[in-house]
């Protein structure tokens, strides 16, 4: 309990500390995916759970997005508690070839995925509008991205996977490919819930200029930096528990000599 109550707290401030207003989605860009995936990989889905979802929900009501904090109890919980139980649980009890086949299965279904969603949601003349916060001028991007884009940024996605998988060290990959699922869950859950639900819950006011494609890239954008930072931390933090779980087992005496 305790232990929640402090990664709770992390998730909260991580989230709050920066945070960046996204006018087009009447959402923000926040960092707070570091402390998720770190609760989640630390102790665990249940604690990455409770944590991820009620910590950022916190966040959401204290910055003054409340519209939105029933989705982020359940998406960013259902992150935390995937990225947890993948992390801990199930990709640790894998070695050798059935590491291998898991890394080649978790790409097909990240590169398939993306290029569905980029081939059905992201291809064709896109409008996009940034800025318009803290008096910055907002302005639409008009672009066109041709359909074969996607297939090829998905290609290139399966052979960053089977880098990971195959190249890296394993406890590390085995972070990563968690990562990598929790994220695409995140970024999928909040498109899902802004352009089904929160229609229904906000009023019209709130939802007129809604544009939930415009915040697909800043979600990926928090994945990316959550796993940038998080993975990292995570495995110097285990490094030096463990360190420490060696000297308390009476393998070295306070004074730092070897015990005999």
């Amino acid at each position: 309990m305790a232990s929640t109550a402090v990664f709770t707290a992390f998730v909260a401030a991580a989230t709050s500390v920066f945070s960046v207003t996204i006018p087009a989605t009447n959402g923000y860009f926040n960092v707070g995916e570091i402390m998720v995936y770190t609760s989640a990989l630390l102790m665990g889905p249940y604690v990455g759970a409770f944590a991820g979802g009620v910590g950022s929900m916190i966040s959401d009501l204290s910055l003054g997005y409340p519209y939105y904090a029933p989705g982020t109890l359940v998406i960013k919980g259902l992150e935390g508690f995937i990225v947890g139980y993948l992390g801990t649980r199930v990709f640790p009890s894998i070695s050798g070839s059935g590491w291998r086949a898991v890394t080649v299965a978790v790409g097909l279904a990240f590169s398939s995925a993306l290029a569905y969603v980029g081939i059905t949601f992201l291809s064709g003349d896109l409008s996009p509008t940034l800025g318009g916060a803290w008096g910055i001028p907002a302005f639409t991007i008009n672009l066109s991205v041709p359909t074969y884009f996607w297939p090829v940024v998905a290609t290139a996605a399966f052979a960053v996977i089977l880098a990971i998988g195959f190249r890296h060290q394993m406890r590390s990959g085995q972070s990563i490919l968690s990562v990598l699922v929790g994220g695409s869950e995140m970024v999928a859950g909040y498109y899902l819930y802004e352009s089904f639900i929160l229609t229904l819950i906000a009023p019209t006011s709130y939802t007129a200029t809604l544009a939930p494609l415009t915040e697909v890239p800043f979600n990926i954008a928090q994945a990316l930096i959550g796993l940038l930072v998080a993975v990292p931390l995570v495995r110097s933090i285990k490094r030096i528990t463990r360190g420490r779980e060696f000297r308390l087992q009476g393998n070295e005496t306070p004074t730092g000599k070897v015990s005999q």
